[in-house]
């Protein structure tokens, strides 16, 4: 498996192939924004010169706090539980880290055990937060403080 960033034929293919890959209709989160405007960080890994997962993240600047945050993730159904999740996440660590991020941030919706599992796995923190997303619409609020930083 080899990650790199995202091109525009990545980002192309992964507007054709997210709603397949999530099992339902989730075209809308992979927006324009995160290539073009929000695009320097987010990565691809293919295997065999084929995509088969990707990371749309960037780094944002809360209360002044360099934090770098996890969009979206998907991972080609006939690629799970190898590894490539694991993979994606600690390029996006390491490029967060370089980039003077003190954290990382993701969210889900509640319910979602597999993302919950994962982060979780993976040394993140977890929080459900009421009305995170706006009335009555709770998320899991993932966090991880990155070391060295």
């Amino acid at each position: 498996m080899e990650t790199r960033k995202i091109t525009k034929a990545d980002f192309d293919r992964i507007v054709e192939v997210i709603d397949h890959w999530w099992g339902g209709p989730i075209s809308t989160f992979a927006h324009p924004i995160f290539f073009y405007e929000l695009g320097d960080m987010a990565l691809v890994v293919e295997a065999d010169g084929e995509m088969i997962g990707f990371l749309l993240g960037f780094v944002a600047n809360p209360n002044g706090e360099r934090t770098g945050y996890v969009h979206l993730v998907g991972i080609h159904p006939e690629h799970r539980r190898r590894g490539v999740g694991r993979l994606l996440y600690a390029t996006f660590t390491d490029a967060a880290i370089a980039a003077g991020c003190k954290q990382l941030k993701a969210i889900t919706t509640t319910g979602y055990e597999g993302s919950l599992r994962f982060h979780l796995a993976q040394g993140w923190q977890a929080k459900e937060v009421d009305d995170y997303a706006g009335p009555g619409r709770k998320r899991v609020v993932f966090t991880k403080e990155l070391e060295g930083t």
